[in-house]
């Protein structure tokens, strides 16, 4: 008995000794090979590894004319766990913070991710040379505290704001998202900078330093031999046409409102302007976030890319996609005629127009903006029961050509935050009015680019564009090349639209006429042969906006433009001068003498609407 107790004593004796040397093992495992936390500390201690950020890519226009490019600046490191030692009164007197500042801030570093004490932390960023210089004589006495290299972005133009972008603080979400970033890094918040970050932004490198006994850097780890550099990012060159840019700018100012502009052949932007605007450097550096929060507050809303966001009703510049459609379905030919006694009248319905000939063809009634024309046809088509069997089966067959036409959905455009317009299909209208109980008439307002219908600048001039070529486009972008890369396949897919080439010529013909002796016949441009198209939309916030679409030359189009004048009235008094003057511009480099008066009126008018400042 005696015995057996002995051995039961020896055997939980052993086993409690196999327990507990079984448990520093594993913990000895944990901390040695699992675990690189000890590791960081040892090396903390001995070395030191230095993030080396690479230069992001330039950015040049279509003629190599460099836009955005890069120059030095300086953010100051802290390794919390090595400031122990730290003269934090100097400290701060030296960059210029206090010290209650100083006590934020390390305070905010520990709720930010990738927060570790031994590892640097980001304290302050984006440093002048010369406060760089300043701290660098000092750097010796401050334990802990480090500065890291890196690049700022330079615009060489006060033009282009939300084309290029800017770029910002990275978020906890990025750095989840993409294991490249650690806190305080900086990446491509909207435009071009936030596309086409993945090419933009290059590779990292890293330098390990050694330490001393006090934590001194002493210099590189054998001499730099295990070091790995830094990849540059990817230069790309867009297909902006910056001087274009920069006089759309200057015309739209003082206006709110936009301009696309499109070279019909390839689909590549020419300009985007949204107005009003701002100089892109002013989010640059230490006074980025004051900056930024002012255009936040201002009432004119700077930050809205009203080309690619903004959503109008197209107006007349609509009649031509009708007017495509209604040839497509046979619905009319280019010899129907329509009577117009000032305006299309149904029952008790009437959509007024402006006093022309009557009865007009179809070329005509594109060159003096008909809207009994089209309202006519349309409610043709929508009624037609010989030829659809219900009015929701015709509004679906006009809805899917429209949308070949490039409405109602994004164009796919490689520039962030693009909406997509809006044209309604029959269940939008049979939950309204009831299956069956709607008509043409009921919905006639879509005949002349009104009602529910709602299209960005970018769609309205990728119309044009399509027009130009007959009745094909590619996907708009902003991108022509790519250093040592390629642009994205879909911008190389021409899209053909389901209306056969030859009913396009008729349109072009009316958009002809319309410059000639119509509409648009104020802003004609001498030996320059442009198609065009006014529009004026009606704005149920204010005054009509003034719109115009055109192309030209006739013949080989070379640009597509849309602009929009919000709350101006009239397309021709507006939008379409400015459209025309953009067009010579581009064509021609110069604006002829005839031309300089309307030149001067557009740009020293003042559309601005008044903002009630009172609250």
């Amino acid at each position: 008995m005696l015995n057996d107790t002995y051995q039961n004593r020896r055997t939980f004796i052993a086993g409690m000794i196999f327990l507990v040397v079984f448990i520093y093992v594993a913990r000895l495992f944990s901390i040695q090979i699992l675990d690189d936390t000890y590791q960081d500390l040892a090396d903390s201690n001995a070395f030191y590894k230095k993030i080396v950020y690479p230069t992001r890519g330039l950015i040049k226009d279509r003629n190599g004319k460099l836009i955005v490019s890069n120059k030095p600046a300086y953010d100051v490191m802290v390794v919390p766990r090595e400031l122990k030692k730290l003269d934090t009164l100097d400290f701060c007197n030296t960059i210029g913070v206090t010290v209650d500042e100083f006590k934020k801030r390390m305070k905010k570093l520990r709720y930010k991710a990738g927060y570790s004490s031994y590892t640097p932390q980001p304290f302050m960023t984006q440093l002048s040379a010369q406060d760089y210089g300043y701290l660098l004589e000092k750097l010796y006495k401050y334990q802990g505290v480090y500065i890291q290299k890196r690049t700022l972005r330079e615009y060489r133009y006060p033009n282009a704001a939300l084309v290029l972008g800017s770029i910002g603080e990275v978020d906890r979400s990025t750095i989840k998202k993409d294991s490249f970033y650690v806190m305080g890094d900086w990446a491509g918040k909207n435009g071009i900078e936030k596309t086409y970050e993945l090419m933009l932004r290059g590779e990292k490198g890293e330098e390990i330093l050694l330490r001393d006994a006090h934590g001194r850097i002493k210099g590189s780890y054998e001499d730099g031999a295990h070091d790995v550099a830094a990849k540059a990012g990817k230069d790309i060159t867009l297909s902006l046409d910056i001087d274009l840019q920069a006089y759309g700018e200057l015309l739209m100012r003082n206006k709110v409102g936009s301009i696309a502009a499109i070279e019909p052949e390839t689909g590549e932007i020419l300009a985007l302007v949204s107005a009003p605007t701002y100089d892109p450097s002013i989010l640059v550096g230490r006074e980025r976030t004051k900056n930024y929060a002012k255009l936040v507050k201002n009432p004119l809303n700077p930050l809205f890319d009203r080309p690619m966001m903004a959503e109008y009703p197209p107006g007349s510049t609509f009649k031509t996609a009708n007017a495509l459609v209604l040839l497509q379905e046979k619905i009319i030919t280019p010899a129907t005629a329509f009577g117009c006694s000032r305006g299309f009248h149904a029952g008790g319905l009437t959509v007024g127009c402006h006093p022309h000939a009557s009865p007009l063809t179809l070329v005509p009634s594109i060159q003096h903006s008909c809207n009994a024309y089209y309202c006519a046809g349309f409610r043709s088509m929508i009624d037609d029961r010989r030829k659809y069997k219900s009015t929701a089966e015709a509004f679906e067959v006009w809805k899917n050509h429209i949308v070949s036409l490039g409405f109602g959905y994004e164009l796919g455009a490689d520039v962030p935050n693009e909406e997509r317009g809006y044209i309604p299909n029959s269940k939008v209208y049979d939950k309204i009015y009831g299956a069956g109980y709607w008509k043409g008439l009921t919905i006639i307002s879509v005949s002349i680019g009104q009602g529910e219908i709602l299209a960005t600048p970018l769609q309205i001039a990728n119309l044009g564009a399509i027009i130009a070529n007959r009745g094909y486009y590619y996907v708009p972008h902003l991108v022509k090349n790519i250093e040592n890369d390629t642009i994205g396949s879909a911008f190389k897919e021409k899209k053909v639209t389901s209306i056969d080439r030859k009913y396009y010529d008729y349109v072009v013909n009316g958009m002809d006429l319309v410059m000639k002796n119509g509409t648009g016949w104020g802003s004609r441009i001498d030996s320059i042969e442009v198609c065009g198209k006014t529009g004026t939309a009606q704005n149920p916030h204010g005054e009509d906006h003034s719109l115009f679409m055109a192309f030209a030359p006739k013949d080989n189009p070379k640009i597509a433009i849309c602009v929009v004048v919000e709350n101006s009235g009239f397309g021709a008094t507006w939008a379409a001068p400015i459209a025309t003057l953009m067009i010579e511009k581009y064509l021609k480099g110069r604006i002829a003498p005839r031309r300089k008066y309307t030149e001067d009126r557009l740009l020293n008018a003042n559309l601005l609407p008044k903002i009630d400042t009172s609250n």
